[in-house]
């Protein structure tokens, strides 16, 4: 009971975390005359993907490789399919030109450097497949690569993040108390994945792809839904693209360098439905209003989740 317990108290803790560390560090950059789009750019970005990094690296050093790429795969899928349908069934979201001929396809691209990368054994005849330090170099290269277009984009489409100040004291416990909250419900929700995958016979793909996948997305949804509410129709659409990219190039880069990653063949598949969903993003800007995800389109990605998860639990 106690390992259920933590566990669901890790993604809690997680999610807190992240929020406490990025409007800590936001504030005393905001005293520190750095501009909103720089923080939102930097700050904010890589707060809101740290609790996919966190639970990378902690299933990364008890050797759960195969929790750690499932989880980033799962979480693009997720965030496409479930918290993308979600955000068009409460408006529907008009999407610029520039993210349908530009972004859209770079998650794209994403989906297929990361296959081409982890397959070894069917590109250079290795006996198996893995993510290694150069294949994390070379991922981290794509991630500066789109940290520098998006800055660029930046300057002619943007004001960047509102920011809150905080007294200095205050920040720094946020701060603090956001790397804790980090730690703990990082260390939690590896530890309590493993030992459940354990107890109910089921592989940490499957927990990494599923609850873990949708746990480590709960900011994404928080956000992206928050913004259709306010019809914010670009930063609920822009927040889930560019936390996709950021999961492949940045996320599973860093970890692969730090330790290289074993690549479970069985993942493909869900690597190539990964390809797939942001495939079907594209051509649902086509279909009915166009550049306009509807809300009957965001009830079909829906759908296709519950298939796909039906699917995984019948896989195992």
């Amino acid at each position: 009971m106690l390992t259920y317990t933590l566990f669901i108290a890790g993604f809690y803790f997680l999610i807190k975390g992240a929020d406490w560390l990025v409007d800590g560090a936001s504030s005393i950059a905001k005293k520190h005359k750095v501009s909103n789009l720089v923080i939102g750019l930097t700050i904010v970005s890589f707060g809101t993907s740290a609790p996919e990094l966190i639970v990378n690296l902690f299933a990364s050093f008890n050797g759960s490789s195969d929790l750690a790429i499932a989880n980033i795969v799962g979480s693009n899928i997720s965030n496409v399919l479930l918290i993308l349908g979600i955000s068009a069934m409460i408006f529907p979201l008009a999407v610029k030109k520039g993210t349908i001929t530009k972004e859209i396809p770079l998650n794209l691209l994403a989906a297929v450097v990361l296959w081409l990368l982890v397959n070894d054994m069917m590109i250079d005849g290795l006996g198996f497949s893995s993510l290694t330090r150069i294949d994390g170099a070379i991922l981290l290269l794509f991630f500066i690569i789109f940290i520098y277009y998006t800055f660029g984009l930046s300057r002619t489409e943007g004001e960047g993040e509102d920011v809150t100040e905080y007294k200095n004291w205050k920040s720094i416990l946020m701060i603090i108390g956001g790397m804790i909250g980090l730690a703990l419900g990082g260390q939690w929700i590896v530890d309590g994945a493993i030992k459940i995958a354990a107890q109910l016979g089921m592989s940490e793909s499957l927990i990494g792809l599923t609850v873990g996948a949708i746990g480590t997305s709960l900011s994404e949804l928080a956000a992206s839904a928050t913004a259709a509410m306010k019809h914010k129709s670009d930063i609920a659409i822009g927040n889930i693209i560019g936390s996709n990219i950021f999961n492949i190039f940045w996320i599973l880069g860093l970890s692969s360098v730090i330790r290289p990653l074993i690549f479970s063949p069985m993942l493909n598949f869900d690597i190539y439905f990964m390809a797939v969903t942001t495939v079907v993003l594209f051509l649902f800007m086509f279909l009915g209003k166009k550049n306009i995800l509807q809300r009957w389109q965001g009830a079909s990605m829906i759908g296709i989740y519950i298939i796909y998860l039906a699917y995984l639990i019948n896989r195992g």
